[in-house]
């Protein structure tokens, strides 16, 4: 079952001259307390109190409800409906679950502008930095059906790129996000294993498109990340982490971008535990008019977002 693809050491640090001796996971900086990088090098995540403006987020609500509409024009956005909710003739913003892609937008890529995120993801990446996934979830009610969870999955599955160290999610409430309504929760210390099999669970009603999971993790202990508007958790792409029901009547929103290193390195995935998931993305991507491999396809939708401006 289990695979690595990569040892984060075995591509050459080259680029990255702020590598501690004694923290594998964050770069030497004047942000971090010595005690936050010891809790990210023992738990492979962060969370940082209000972090983010309220009104940041309140524009990227605007914006969602407005995509949702079809006020605005896509491009380049996805847009994720509901496996259970697509049937049952809601519209709007009760119809998706998702927006994804959204790097150019000139709303929403406030956020992967911000300079207090930035300033936080610069300790994990170094100073050049690429925003290279980018996520709005609009978590629904669960139909009845629990499709509105999230199965235990580690985020490096979907990347064809590395090292796995300079790669960290900033993932920002955009509300208060508690158990009931389906907050995020972790296995501390995860990060430190390798990137396992993963594969759609075995769900009854139905999976949500990409919620792919690790087989045998349903049962793991977890720690429930309750968080506060604003609120910002920082994790490892190795992190393995889900997401339960929303047994509210709200739908509950995060907003999120994967970034890197603009030195990372890309992959070849064939014969890996991510040659489905990337065959997946190809067939997506192709039916879209867009013939494009796996990794092009995450080139294509990254950007360019702190150093080396004359690159962009």
């Amino acid at each position: 079952m289990l695979e690595v693809l990569q040892s984060p050491q075995s591509i050459l640090h080259s680029n990255y001259h702020h590598v501690s001796p004694i923290f594998r996971y964050t770069l030497d900086n004047q942000l971090l307390t010595i005690e936050q990088r010891q809790f990210y090098e023992d738990n492979g995540f962060l969370v940082i109190k209000n972090l983010v403006p309220h009104g940041l987020l309140d524009d990227c609500h605007r914006r969602f409800i407005e995509l949702c509409e079809q006020r605005v024009p896509w491009g380049g956005i996805t847009m994720m409906k509901d496996v259970q909710l697509r049937k049952t003739g809601v519209t709007g913003e009760k119809l998706f679950n998702k927006a994804q892609d959204w790097v150019f937008d000139e709303v929403l890529s406030n956020y992967i502008f911000l300079p207090q995120i930035l300033d936080y993801v610069e300790c994990f990446t170094g100073p050049n930095i690429r925003a290279m996934h980018t996520m709005l979830i609009n978590k629904p009610p669960d139909p009845g059906f629990a499709t509105s969870r999230h199965p235990l999955h580690q985020d490096l599955h979907y990347f064809p790129f590395r090292p796995a160290d300079r790669i960290v999610c900033a993932w920002t409430a955009m509300e208060r996000i508690f158990v009931d309504n389906g907050c995020l929760f972790v296995i501390p210390g995860s990060h430190k294993g390798p990137l396992l099999q993963h594969e759609y669970p075995n769900w009854e009603n139905g999976v949500n498109k990409m919620y792919h999971g690790i087989r045998g993790c349903d049962d793991a202990p977890v720690v429930n990340l309750i968080m506060d508007k604003g609120d910002t958790v920082f994790f490892h792409p190795l992190l393995i982490h889900g997401s339960g029901m929303n047994r509210t009547q709200g739908y509950r929103k995060a907003i999120s971008c994967h970034f890197s290193a603009d030195e990372v390195e890309f992959i070849d995935v064939r014969g890996t535990s991510q040659e489905s998931i990337a065959k997946e993305v190809e067939e997506i991507s192709k039916r879209r008019g867009m013939a494009l491999n796996f990794q092009d396809i995450w080139r294509f939708r990254s950007r360019l977002v702190r150093g080396m401006e004359q690159r962009l």
